[in-house]
């Protein structure tokens, strides 16, 4: 029995010696002391928004109705108990960037807004005047009227490494100076329709109210404004996304001086490298971003680049993937002349491009209807094809190409669609215009089966690349 004691002991001892000894970085981490020494530079925004009722200000007959002038007469201010103007109001958060009032928050926040409102920590409220708002990367600075105010200490999200904690504090529904933490889970993440910003995405939880406030490293230092959240229920489900810190205030340096923010713009339209793409181009693994058309007169196009180059380097940065460029260009002045280095061919080529400015976005134009169903033989692919008239070649501005009319086995599981016009062929890097029925087989007849063939494409106005897997017999 003693003995048993004296081993039971012996292995407390160790147990003991084991968790003293632990590292103090494997302990959870501690909170308080960021909240109470940042919560100071976290504010309230509140919007104001009028919004003026047409139906009350509408007369309730038609124009044609006699009716109507006796309404226009004897009631010109609308129905009676039905108000002409509304208002609508939302909550978000913010965070002091200067001493004399300058505050961060996102451009959704305020929005449409006629009244923003300033609640500061220490219960004190201003009116804010908004200085610019930009919708691209939804940042939006805003203005009070103080002085001596406390100002957040400013992070390097670059020296952030995934799976490090990161704290929140913000109004959430309105619950003022509220904490919330979590950790870093990736880095440069790109969502759909935002092109300029590599967002950080976090667990921390992130409920309406919040947007707009500052995402916290353990050091009590902003690395970015907490701005989005995936979600199917419209709350917080564990993905969130903040906007880097340096991003923002870069863009605020921009809305301070000029009410505006400029970008650099290429003039082309972009594809991700996947691993299919690479083969057929002739690269070692699938990076860079393929360029799929050109605009006319654009500055790629006034540099050299073509259709079918893959972009591997702009003003020296790496592109990774194709995600890459359209932030590196657009954090780019425009009027800079910068290096380019390309993919044509099976190997490297450097132009000199000078960058351009982006302009209010155009409207996409409409894609091109489906072709009816032919009865004629399909090639390899599973593809229907035929020439394009003279007059469709001349409606395109394209010397040859065919046009897709039907899709068969599977085929039809692939991204082309009928109406869609196959302008080239690319294997191992070398780009084959497609001008007949007849020469688009015989490229064909030179896979093998079970191959890869890789298409360009044009779709409306826009032009792309698709991988079509598996040749068959």
């Amino acid at each position: 029995m003693i003995r048993k004691l004296l081993a039971f002991a012996a292995v407390l001892l160790v147990a003991f010696q084991v968790h003293a000894q632990a590292p103090a970085g494997r302990s959870l981490p501690d909170f308080a002391e960021l909240a109470e020494r940042q919560g100071q530079v976290v504010v309230n925004v509140s919007t104001t928004q009028i919004q003026r009722n047409r139906q009350a200000q509408a007369i309730p007959f038609d124009e044609n109705d006699p009716m109507a002038e006796l309404f226009r007469r004897f009631m010109p201010r609308g129905l009676p108990g039905v108000p002409r103007e509304s208002e609508s109001r939302s909550l978000g958060s913010g965070f002091i960037i200067s001493a004399d009032g300058y505050i961060l928050t996102n451009a959704h926040v305020v929005d449409g807004a006629d009244e923003v409102t300033v609640r500061l920590n220490d219960k004190r409220e201003f009116r804010a005047r908004i200085i610019g708002a930009d919708k691209r990367t939804d940042v939006a600075l805003i203005k009070i009227e103080a002085s001596g105010l406390p100002v957040a200490r400013l992070g390097s999200p670059d020296r952030l490494r995934v799976g490090e904690w990161v704290a929140a504090i913000g109004s959430p529904f309105g619950f003022e100076n509220s904490v919330t933490a979590g950790i870093v889970s990736a880095k440069g993440r790109s969502l759909p329709q935002e092109n300029y910003v590599p967002f950080i995405q976090t667990d921390v939880a992130i409920n309406p109210g919040n947007s707009g406030g500052p995402l916290f490293n353990m050091s009590g230092e902003v690395v970015g404004i907490n701005s989005q959240i995936y979600s199917r229920s419209g709350g917080y489900m564990g993905l969130s996304f903040a906007i880097p810190i340096d991003v923002a205030m870069d863009i605020q340096n921009q809305l301070r001086a000029s009410g505006k923010v400029s970008r650099g713009r290429m003039g082309v339209v972009i594809q991700e490298v996947t691993k299919e793409l690479a083969e057929s181009f002739g690269l070692d693994k699938p990076h860079g971003a393929i360029v799929n058309s050109v605009e006319k007169g654009g500055p790629a196009e006034q540099a050299g680049i073509e259709a079918g180059d893959v972009v591997l380097r702009f003003d020296g940065k790496v592109i990774s993937s194709s995600a890459d460029l359209p932030r590196i260009v657009a954090a780019t002045r425009p009027g800079t002349r910068v290096s380019v280095q390309l993919w044509r061919k099976s190997s490297l080529r450097e132009v000199h491009l000078t960058v351009g400015e982006v302009q209010e976005e155009k409207a996409q134009a409409p894609r091109q209807g489906r072709g009816q169903r032919s009865e004629q033989q399909a090639n390899r692919l599973g593809l229907v094809v035929s020439e394009l008239t003279p007059e469709q070649r001349r409606q395109l501005g394209v010397a040859g190409g065919l046009l897709v009319e039907d899709l068969r086995g599977n085929v039809a599981r692939a991204d082309l669609r009928p109406g869609d016009v196959i302008l080239a062929l690319i294997n191992r890097g070398v780009t084959t215009e497609v001008r007949s029925v007849e020469q688009f087989n015989k490229l064909l007849s030179s896979f093998g089966r079970g191959a890869n063939v890789t298409l360009l494409v044009r779709r409306g106005e826009l032009q792309t690349f698709i991988t079509i897997k598996g040749i068959s017999d």
